[in-house]
């Protein structure tokens, strides 16, 4: 009997150091894998050569450049997806969410739309890594605020562009996706310029990316810009302008609309034709026949009818074969032909010179390749050109169908006012 009590407690002593033994085994199999598993790289989502980030952050920006708001924004989530700390990324969907804040109408939207624009702005700064990633930051920062015009937004602009700038010696250009050198910085400086209407300084950037580099990517659209913006400056020089004049000024192209507007508050066409008419009785009879149906409710619709009081050639109602009506259709742009039948009909009811409107009827050859001497628009536009209203190009040719932009309008209402003496 004692010999078993004495074996009993050693049986008790094996049982805890086997546990203990397991529980170290376990523990250290636990730690091993652990870090086997957490230093492991992750899963590439993204495997295919074409498939990654800076692939897809170059296409979404040439989408971006050309309108394609939705492509650009599948282009840069592709981009996040594959790599959701990429930078430029991030950067391309704060430009996207401010274009699309910016056709926004309904104030909810917008601001909804302008907060996630915030947001990625904010990551793409963050999770910027390399001189090149700021460089993309900032130039999206300055773009996102040209878009959006918040408060103060030209200052907050060009605190981008300053810091863009900074990195010019710091950035490696071929490192550079889509924006392709420094001088992308003054182009989008000038466009942030013209927006706000500063028209020399806009000048001023074109002119830094000409002077940056012989060639280059943004070369050729800040020359195009800089001609625009000069032609602009031209056109404002020596006459005052009103609110309606000003925005017109800026335009690309003018539709019906604008042109009565312009008309009508520039040249002050209703007070200036009325002055020709010395019977009171006989101007208090003039009015517009009919209001066209698309311009019940429209913002311009009595600077319309003056048009149409006055019967002025190239502005009058047009017969529309959907409604069946007479329309004027405001949205509808000018072409330079157009514009120039416009003007020639002013120039006569001005001068009460109805030979005005055959003077070149007869002539064999024109001196625009673009402009047959057969043409009905021929007279108006060689009325226009040796008087000095509208310039051809340096080609020969006048762009007889091109949409008339803002500054060549202005331009020519200038000429035109100088010619007359009218101010």
């Amino acid at each position: 009997m004692k010999e078993v009590r004495s074996q009993k407690p050693e049986a008790r002593s094996k049982k805890p150091k086997n546990c203990l033994v397991f529980l170290s085994l376990f523990t250290v199999y636990c730690l091993l894998f652990a870090a086997f598993y957490g230093c492991a790289k992750p899963v590439a989502k993204c495997t295919t050569p074409e498939d990654n980030p800076p692939h897809h952050y170059a296409r979404g920006m040439e989408f971006l450049e050309h309108g394609k708001i939705s492509d650009a924004e599948a282009k840069f989530e592709r981009a996040l997806y594959c790599d959701e700390h990429y930078s430029p990324a991030h950067a391309g969907l704060a430009m996207v969410n401010a274009l699309k804040a910016k056709d926004q109408k309904e104030p909810g939207y917008r601001q909804t739309d302008t907060n996630k624009g915030m947001d990625h702005l904010k990551h793409a700064k963050k999770l910027a890594n390399t001189k090149e990633d700021e460089f993309a930051y900032h130039v999206a920062g300055l773009r996102v605020y040209t878009a959006l015009k918040t408060k103060n937004w030209l200052d907050d602009a060009e605190d981008h562009f300053k810091d863009a700038a900074k990195l010019n010696k710091k950035v490696d250009e071929r490192k550079l996706l889509y924006y392709e050198g420094v001088e992308a910085a003054p182009y989008f400086m000038g466009i942030a310029y013209l927006e706000a209407r500063e028209f020399q300084k806009a000048r001023d950037k074109f002119s830094e990316v000409l002077n940056m580099k012989r060639e280059g990517k943004w070369n050729e659209k800040a020359d195009k810009g800089w001609k625009r913006v000069d032609k602009i400056v031209r056109a404002m020089g020596g006459i005052t302008l009103g609110d309606v004049g000003k925005e017109i000024a800026v335009m690309e192209s003018v539709n019906r609309g604008d042109m009565a507007a312009l008309l009508a508050d520039e040249l002050k066409i209703d007070k200036l034709f009325a002055g020709r008419i010395p019977v009171k009785s006989e101007i208090d009879k003039l009015k517009a026949e009919f209001t066209p149906a698309d311009m019940l409710n429209h913002h311009f619709k009595e600077e319309a009818l003056t048009m149409m009081k006055w019967g002025i050639r190239g502005l009058e109602p047009q017969y529309d074969q959907t409604t069946k009506a007479y329309l004027f259709k405001p949205d509808e742009g000018i072409t330079r032909k157009e514009f120039a039948l416009v003007l020639e009909d002013i120039l006569i009811k001005l001068t009460g010179d109805a030979k005005i409107a055959t003077a070149y009827f007869g002539q064999e050859k024109s001196p625009f390749p673009d402009v047959p001497a057969t043409a009905s628009w021929y007279n108006a536009v060689m009325n226009m050109t040796s008087r000095g209203l509208m310039e051809p190009e340096l080609s020969g040719e006048f762009r007889i169908n091109d949409l008339l932009d803002g500054a060549e309008a202005i331009l020519a209402i200038r000429v035109l006012r100088q010619r007359m003496n009218i101010y």
